[in-house]
């Protein structure tokens, strides 16, 4: 029992730590954007998009597109963790070919202590966006022509929502 309730902290607690966790603006600058407001990374003005070439010949890079939007009228901020603005350190994506079938993860797996640190969260500045690429062949074992859908699964980490799956065709030379 006692092991039962140090799981379920321990499970509540990383699901909750990048919603809950505020930074502070260290940078040098005016002292109003020392003073701006950043707001945790749940919110609903703090989205993501991805995008990616419909056709991509076999050998070629898959990079994979991946922007941050915030619709906010003030500074809101997201855990980098789980999504493309780090090292590909963790399985965030699901990728998965014309059959339904995921593919293999081959990427590292990063262990994280809890709660995330200041460092690991980015500020999105108020009607800003910003962007980060990732090539899906570094992580995950696309070798054979096929229709592939891309679902991001990162967001009890980060704190972003993705409404919408991306699809590419890996086709011969």
């Amino acid at each position: 029992m006692k092991n039962y309730k140090i799981i379920l902290s321990a499970t509540l607690l990383t699901l909750s730590a990048c919603g809950v966790n505020k930074v502070k603006n260290t940078s040098a600058g005016s002292d109003s954007a020392k003073n701006q407001n950043v707001a945790p990374a749940a919110s609903a003005s703090l989205f993501a998009k991805m995008q990616i070439k419909q056709a991509i010949k076999i050998g070629h890079p898959v990079e994979l597109k991946f922007t941050v939007y915030n619709d906010a009228d003030t500074a809101r901020q997201f855990c980098k963790w789980h999504t493309p603005f780090e090292p590909l350190m963790s399985k965030y994506l699901d990728v998965k070919d014309a059959n339904g079938q995921e593919m293999l993860y081959k990427g590292a797996m990063a262990k994280r202590m809890m709660p995330p640190p200041a460092s690991s969260y980015i500020k999105v500045n108020p009607k800003d966006s910003l962007s980060a690429t990732v090539d899906l062949l570094k992580a995950y074992e696309i070798t054979k022509p096929s229709k592939y859908t891309v679902i991001y699964v990162g967001q009890n980490m980060s704190g972003l929502t993705v409404k919408d799956s991306v699809e590419f065709v890996y086709e011969g030379e």
